[in-house]
């Protein structure tokens, strides 16, 4: 098979490019993802709330919220609803260093651009024209106060967040320009927000934050976080915006001893799990892994549709299945296992030994990424299923050291446990802590 082939593959398999509604490659895996439904749990309650709704979503980063969070855009378009969508850190903020006012501007750069036809900026210009002096100060605007208009707020609100997110120097400098200030620009941008409301006919209005989740945790001298200071402290005004919103926030906050605080101030978040390849026994489960077959199968179709999966792009079914079985049923874990196999690969199929090459490189950052006292804490996990609350397993969480599973038994009941990614459980420390245990 070609090389250009091998290419067109390779790139059918990019870990960083979520899928847009009605996508091709899309495969359906809520029966192995405890049946989990984003319409059902975040887009019923929208379209059901006579009041404005502020919810919560999370997962593992890269087990595919964007992609579950585009089909919810789609499905409340359908519906008639506006949705504003945005994924936060591509350029907003820095997951490195993020606070609550990068959301705020981030929020409302986005709202303005998206609903500029819709109501008059004249609430947002008046902010910007009462802090005009300071920006200048700061050197973020270079146009006088005279010509101030729509092109030049948008263009101002852009500056602000790419500032935030890229030059470090001034970071401080409009966070504490803009904290001093927030409530009377969220009172500005809600009098825009009501204002387009009306313009579009009353229609339900959402604005999904996406990526926030991708946030780093970064531990205070009190004993709290930035995440507290994000989600919590400043809940009231995370919920202050008078519309629909969707924040996804770390998986790691919602296993802490901040749950509740989570549920008291937004509801229950929605968690997107892995896909289940083993249950908690350990044994195969059979429609995981199928689902992940179809989802490599997907990909490759579109450029190979007659190819046999396991003869003609791997060489047999036991090194797909290997390949699936070492990503945790972690998604975008397969599509980089895939593209570094296809790095090792001349011509079709894949061997085990190409394979096995992708699986030693992602298992050694995985080594990396653990320290010498987590390996105990991991061979626990592994052994009782079950996460404990504290600061050191919720980083492992983060981190996707640990992974979440869910399924439904026979009553109908939701199953949750967590487990050691598979990656980690080949790696010789690992093994050491587990002999310990026993």
């Amino acid at each position: 098979m070609s090389e250009e082939l091998i290419a067109n593959i390779y790139n059918a398999f990019d870990p960083f490019r979520p899928l847009q509604p009605g996508d091709p490659m899309y495969v359906d895996c809520r029966q192995v993802r405890g049946d989990e439904d984003i319409f059902r749990e975040l887009g019923k309650k929208i379209l059901r709330s006579h009041q404005s709704t502020c919810q919560l979503y999370t997962g593992h980063r890269g087990v595919g919220k964007s992609t579950e969070l585009l089909r919810l855009r789609a499905y409340l378009q359908e519906r008639g609803c506006s949705v504003v969508y945005f994924a936060a850190d591509q350029e907003d903020i820095d997951p490195e260093d993020a606070q609550y006012t990068d959301i705020l501007l981030a929020c409302t750069r986005h709202i303005l651009e998206e609903l500029k036809n819709q109501a008059s900026p004249k609430p947002l210009l008046d902010w910007l024209k009462g802090r005009w002096e300071e920006l200048k100060d700061l050197a973020l605007t270079e146009v006088s106060l005279d010509s101030v208009s729509l092109e030049v707020a948008i263009s101002q609100f852009a500056k602000l967040t790419a500032n935030l997110k890229k030059v470090p120097s001034t970071r401080e400098k409009i966070r504490k320009l803009v904290d001093i200030h927030s409530i009377a620009l969220i009172d500005a941008l809600n009098e825009f927000i009501t204002e387009a409301k009306g313009k579009i006919g009353g229609a339900k209005l959402i604005v999904v934050a996406d990526n926030l989740d991708r946030i780093v945790p970064v531990s205070r001298a009190d004993g709290r976080s930035n995440h507290d200071e994000i989600f919590l402290d400043r809940s009231g005004q995370l919920r202050a915006l008078q519309c629909h919103v969707i924040y996804t926030v770390p998986i790691s906050m919602v296993y802490s001893n901040r749950a509740t605080g989570l549920r008291d101030n937004y509801g229950d978040c929605q968690v997107l799990p892995m896909i289940m390849v083993r249950t908690q026994d350990e044994q195969v489960y059979e429609p995981g892994l199928s689902k992940l077959k179809e989802l490599i199968g997907k990909r490759v179709n579109q450029f190979a549709p007659k190819a046999a999966l396991d003869t003609e792009i791997f060489n047999q079914s036991e090194t797909i299945e290997r390949l699936c079985l070492a990503s945790g049923g972690h998604v975008r874990e397969v599509m980089q296992l895939v593209q570094t196999s296809l790095d090792w690969t001349d011509d079709l199929p894949i061997s085990a030994e190409a394979v096995q090459r992708a699986i030693t490189y992602a298992r050694n950052n995985y080594r990396n990424a653990v320290d010498a006292e987590d390996w105990q804490k991991l061979a626990e996990v592994s052994a009782s299923k079950r996460i404990i609350n504290d600061k050191d397993y919720r980083n492992l969480l983060f981190n996707r050291c640990l992974l979440e599973y869910r399924c439904l038994d026979s009553k109908g009941e939701i199953q949750r446990w967590h487990d050691a990614h598979p990656l980690i459980k080949e790696i010789d420390e690992f093994r050491e802590a587990m002999d310990r245990i026993k």
